[in-house]
């Protein structure tokens, strides 16, 4: 096996780990375009497929016109076998990688929305409670953070430092103050 198949395979294998169930398709979505992006497919997730050349077209458009009709299909066909069997009932007639992401993107969207606000909600309600470790409420702080990241919502390291600052008591006050003037980032 070369060295290339080999790192198609082992990304592919993230697809294949965690099928898409519904639950998680900003997951999904963000490794299908990761390995479709290795693999230089990922343009079918937003170039039409041109309507056939003609008998006359020179062989270099007949054989991009190919390309991008076997890379439709070999995505297509990736897509559906890395979604639960009641998706791919409900996509297998699907042709096109594009009508398969916008129609998903539609059903999913309403659903991340509301994982996105929960999560936000989560983060900024986060308080460290008076005489309470710090270490495990900023682990806590950071899960929120990253799970953010991971919900096409990321935040900065600069924004994610003063919210976990502001979750702290008053009692910690003076630390904030010295790390803000000393710009202890």
């Amino acid at each position: 096996m070369s060295s290339s198949n080999h790192n198609t395979f082992s990304l592919r294998s993230v697809l294949e780990k965690e099928k898409l169930n519904g639950s998680n398709f900003l997951e999904w979505y963000r490794n299908l375009r990761i390995v479709l992006r290795q693999e230089k497919r990922d343009y079918v997730l937003e170039k039409v497929l041109p309507e056939k050349y003609r008998s006359n077209a020179l062989q270099s458009e007949k054989n991009a016109w190919d390309k991008h009709s076997n890379d439709v299909v070999d995505v297509t066909c990736l897509m559906l076998a890395t979604m639960n069997s009641d998706l791919q009932k409900q996509y297998e007639n699907v042709a096109s990688p594009i009508e398969m992401i916008t129609s998903l993107k539609a059903m999913f969207q309403e659903q991340a929305r509301t994982e996105r606000y929960q999560m936000v909600k989560s983060l900024v309600e986060c308080k460290l409670p008076k005489d309470a470790p710090v270490s495990p409420h900023v682990i806590k702080m950071m899960s929120y953070i990253d799970n953010l990241g991971k919900l096409d919502c990321p935040i900065s390291q600069e924004l994610a430092t003063d919210i976990i600052l502001q979750s702290l008591p008053s009692s910690y006050d003076q630390f904030i103050m010295n790390y803000n003037m000393n710009s202890l980032t």
